[in-house]
């Protein structure tokens, strides 16, 4: 092709040809600019608009002698009384000592609000604020959220504060540049550049919703802002992946959405206000899908609906959530985040797929701040004559139906009723899937399970329906969970 281009140009008069090499020379110029564009030569003057509204945060808190780390001394040991010698010759006695902590985090209104991480500011009894020009302020919180990791504070000025805003954090693409800013390791004020490198990921909280950037975040950028080209913050730097404790270019930021939305709830109410759908959940495996004769692996199944809003409104363990208030239900962590983003006391529709076909539910949310820990425990069985066991082996399970004395022992409830594992083949399927002796297979095929017999039934029925495999309904340690096992080579 080159070579092409090069015999024809040649061929074109001098004028036509220089008109040529122009155009040329022009489009290498607006190439060269669409570049420049997309990777700034400097973030010095973004860096200059958005500093004096990120702040360092300082923490004070009084603790206890006794209560940090101490020397690893045997009990009765001569070294004993020397640590105990030494230590009161320094003077310290079992007097409580003052502890600080840094971290970072940035104003979000003109009057003083200022959003930081929880962690930070956690059992502090003295917050200081300080600002890019080095005033401080002493600082007051307003409400705090464990679940996102995240702390309202207030500051009282005697002049409008600069502020930044929230920006639409779902818009953020992965490789689109992104700035950090905070006090790493109690340095001061410090910018680092990077990209976003990937998109919603969960570390262990229900609602999480990380960006994990490059971007440098250390020790002492917690709460800081992660912000994006135009100046928005899109994230709140939260943690880090690291083997050494500091950065190796793997950091995790809020995303705004959840945070913005926590942040207008501790200004309105200083909590939050969740909705409760009152439900267990599962995700939905292959294998659960085949069993239950569902088309795709999605949705969220249900495994236990202990009293409240759900239980209310009809829904049953064994039902799959495929929609919730009109958005599609993909697993577990999406029904999740969508429910505690609904407004408490509204009704929703629910759909669920349950014995082959679609029902619509009709469900008004509870609030789940006040349903935690709400949810009675169930007492234990009164003591009875025990009764002769009655053994089989299934699936590779031992199972026996459930005895007075044995609902004593697992601290069920006297109503309860299923097949409880005494002993498991170790090399069974069951086994596996995390089944272990002491767990109790309530439900099979989504029907009620009270003895051997009923099981083989279950067993004989799936397979007459050609499925491959049977759902079964179990709890380990009171926590309900659904497990398809393979029934074909079951004899």
């Amino acid at each position: 092709m080159n070579t092409q281009t090069i015999s024809t140009t040649r061929s074109l008069p001098s004028g036509l040809r220089a008109l040529w090499v122009m155009a040329l020379m022009v489009g290498l110029l607006i190439a060269q600019a669409m570049a420049a564009s997309a990777r700034p030569d400097s973030f010095a003057d973004l860096a200059d608009k958005i500093s004096p509204a990120v702040v360092n945060i300082t923490t004070s808190t009084v603790v206890e002698r006794g209560t940090g780390p101490s020397p690893i001394v045997p009990e009765g040991s001569p070294f004993e009384d020397f640590f105990e010698q030494f230590r009161d010759r320094l003077g310290e006695g079992d007097r409580p000592q003052r502890s600080s902590a840094l971290g970072s985090g940035f104003v979000i209104s003109e009057d003083g609000f200022v959003v930081t991480n929880n962690h930070v500011i956690e059992s502090a009894d003295e917050i200081i604020i300080e600002f890019f020009s080095g005033e401080t302020l002493a600082a007051e919180v307003i409400g705090t959220d464990p679940k996102t990791d995240i702390a309202l504070l207030k500051v009282k000025a005697d002049k409008p504060l600069p502020f930044v805003s929230f920006g639409d954090s779902d818009t953020a693409r992965v490789g689109d540049w992104v700035l950090a800013m905070g006090n790493p390791l109690g340095q001061g004020f410090s910018l680092s550049a990077g990209i976003v490198s990937a998109r919603n990921r969960a570390l262990s909280g229900t609602y999480d919703d990380f960006i994990q950037t490059d971007a440098a975040i250390n020790r002492g950028n917690s709460g800081g802002p992660l912000f994006n080209l135009d100046g928005q913050v899109v994230g709140v730097n939260t943690a880090i992946l690291s083997p050494t404790g500091g950065s190796i270019g793997i950091g995790f930021s809020m995303a705004s959405n959840v945070v913005k939305r926590v942040v207008d709830q501790l200004q309105e109410f200083g909590e939050t206000r969740r909705g409760w759908l009152g439900v267990r959940i599962q995700d939905v495996t292959a294998d659960v899908a085949e069993a239950m004769g569902l088309e795709k692996a999605a949705g969220a199944l249900v495994t236990d609906v202990p009293e409240g809003p759900a239980a209310d409104a009809g829904m049953l363990a064994g039902d799959v959530i495929t929609s919730f208030d009109g958005q599609d239900v993909s697993d577990t962590r999406s029904l999740v985040r969508t429910v505690g983003n609904t407004e408490v006391g509204k009704t929703v529709r629910v759909v669920v797929f349950r014995e082959g076909k679609t029902t619509t539910l009709k469900i008004t949310l509870g609030r789940r701040e006040e349903a935690e820990g709400a949810i009675p425990v169930a007492q234990p069985g009164e003591e009875a004559t025990p009764e002769a066991p009655v053994e089989k082996t299934i699936l590779g399970l031992t199972l026996t139906p459930l005895s007075d004395e044995l609902r004593a022992q697992l601290e069920l409830d006297n109503s309860a009723t299923g097949l409880v594992v005494v002993n498991i083949d170790e090399l069974s399927e069951a086994y596996e899937k995390g089944l272990r002796a002491g767990d109790v297979i309530t439900e099979a095929g989504q029907q009620k399970v009270a003895s051997i017999s009923d099981l083989d039934d279950r067993i004989a029925e799936a397979k007459e329906a050609g499925r491959k495999s049977l759902l079964m309904l179990v709890r380990s340690g009171g926590d309900p969970r659904f497990v398809a096992l393979s029934i074909e080579d079951n004899k």
